[in-house]
């Protein structure tokens, strides 16, 4: 078959899930031998998709201004230009602006049209857009349920399911900091030396579960004291109230410093993961995918996560004994103490790997052109 043209756009390159699998997707394409352009406003990002193969054009499809019309000639021109083949939106205002640009096209030469439903947006007019692609990839089964149920008109046989993926070279199984790191990370968190990492990866906002975690860990903190829990992520400006909640809460439940960190954001999430003796996903709400459970597993960390989302999918998958009811912080304690005194070892394979997730994207992309409609 020909290479194809991909043109992949989202609002900006700023880091995150949805810009790390645009990435990904298209140094794959780039790798095959198919041109893989991006479309976004910048951001850290832009140099590492370059550097991945991709082509970027800097245009600001990502803000919620009716200026951002203007961006329908500027992408229609661009598809046309560039001769695309196919256009792929991974954010609702970008998927409208180029649904729009598309239509100015003659139907005969016009670019077939991708989006991936990434979450479970509030569902309404605007959210339906992402379910107008003549394609539509859900990151998990758990989606994939959800555009059935909430948007009936979708045909079953245009929507495919394909699980976000995690790179074996960058989660490796059985990976071990160097001794330079763990002694860096040490002198910053004293408190962590000869101790059991509890680790609750997120970024702090209510839903992402860190007052069940501050339960969890108070509620093994009674049992056995050589553990330490690690709350792992930033919280922005607009959360501050809430970082101060939870500290009082802390308090109040007896976790001092020398019990529990709040670390901030950090860069080294890998490495803190892999020195954790157990890992935990506990969002109040179900996630789309789950991907820093997937990681932790990756690297054969034994996970605790909410039997709810794209977390219960991961984990019933690979490691199934580490699921919890959703909101039962007790069965969380008893889990913890038990998998503590007994580990129960994760497996060293699963099917949730980056190259399965570019792999199937890239044969979606090349099934277009070759089967009927």
């Amino acid at each position: 078959m020909r290479s194809l043209t991909v043109v992949q756009a989202l609002p900006a390159l700023h880091g995150g899930g949805v810009e790390r699998g645009t990435v990904e997707i298209g140094a794959a394409l780039a790798a095959r031998g198919h041109r893989a352009i991006v479309v976004s406003g910048g951001g850290a990002m832009v140099a590492e998709a370059r550097e991945a193969g991709c082509e970027h054009i800097t245009l600001d499809i990502g803000k919620k201004s009716p200026l951002s019309l203007r961006h329908i000639r500027r992408l229609a021109a661009l598809f046309r230009a560039h001769g695309a083949d196919i256009v792929h939106a991974r954010s609702r205002l970008p998927a409208w602006l180029c649904y729009l640009a598309l239509r100015q096209l003659p139907p005969a030469t016009r670019p077939r049209f991708v989006t991936t439903v990434h979450g479970p947006y509030s569902v309404n007019a605007y959210s339906r857009i992402m379910t107008r692609g003549e394609r539509v990839i859900a990151v998990s089964a758990f989606i994939r349920d959800y555009i059935l149920q909430n948007y009936p008109q979708v045909k079953p046989e245009a929507i495919r399911c394909i699980p976000r993926g995690v790179s074996a070279a960058r989660f490796p199984y059985g990976y071990s900091p160097d001794a330079a790191w763990r002694e860096a990370f040490a002198r910053a968190f004293p408190h962590t030396r000869q101790k059991h990492l509890l680790t609750l990866p997120a970024r702090v906002t209510r839903w992402k579960g860190q007052l069940d975690f501050l339960r969890v860990l108070a509620g093994i903190l009674e049992r056995r004291r050589d553990v330490h829990g690690l709350i792992v992520g930033a919280a922005a400006a607009r959360r501050a109230r809430y970082l101060r909640e939870l500290q009082r809460q802390a308090r109040a439940l007896g976790l001092t410093d020398e019990r529990l960190t709040f670390t901030g954001h950090r860069h080294d999430l890998r490495e803190i993961m892999a020195v954790s003796s157990l890992v935990y996903s506990l969002a109040r709400a179900p996630e789309a995918f789950g991907r820093v459970a997937l990681e932790a597993l990756s690297l054969g960390r034994p996970v605790i996560a909410y039997n709810h989302g794209g977390a219960s999918e991961a984990l019933g998958e690979i490691y199934p004994s580490g699921l919890i009811p959703p909101g039962d912080w007790r069965g969380g304690v008893t889990a913890s103490l038990a998998m503590l005194d007994k580990p129960v070892a994760v497996p060293d394979t699963h099917p949730f790997t980056l190259e399965a997730m570019q792999g199937a994207t890239i044969e979606l992309y090349k099934s277009m052109f070759t089967e009927e409609g």
